[in-house]
């Protein structure tokens, strides 16, 4: 719906997830709104985190916490939600997050706590 691809192929082990900025991502001001800066970041982490646990399975994470800071404003092009885990144990991921511009310019940041979840049926 929003129109966000998740990109799990790099060696380096981190996820990204890319999206092309259209008109319903942008605010009042007419920048790329808060809301889809954090749902990108939240994106990118949580898909870190579900491959720390395990990279095959793909296990469903849940967001425990994540704090996000807002560097820079953008209006058009391509950004880049990259997640990198940072440590983590059997249950619990601890992640860092960058959003990039397509030009390098570093919009915001993020940290992260994500708990593996069971789905219970």
């Amino acid at each position: 719906m929003v129109g966000f691809r998740i990109d799990l192929s790099h060696a380096d082990g981190h996820a990204r997830c890319h999206l092309d900025i259209g008109a319903q991502h942008l605010n009042s001001q007419d920048v790329l709104h808060g809301g889809i800066i954090a749902m990108v970041m939240d994106v990118a982490c949580g898909n870190a985190a579900s491959a720390y646990f395990d990279r095959q399975e793909h296990p469903p994470v849940v967001t425990v916490s994540l704090n996000t800071n807002y560097l820079a404003a953008v209006d058009r092009g391509r950004v880049t939600g990259i997640g990198r885990v940072t440590g983590g144990g059997r249950k619990l991921a601890y992640v860092n997050g960058e959003l990039l511009h397509e030009d390098g310019t570093l919009i915001a940041t993020a940290t992260g706590v994500f708990k593996r979840h069971r789905l219970v049926r």
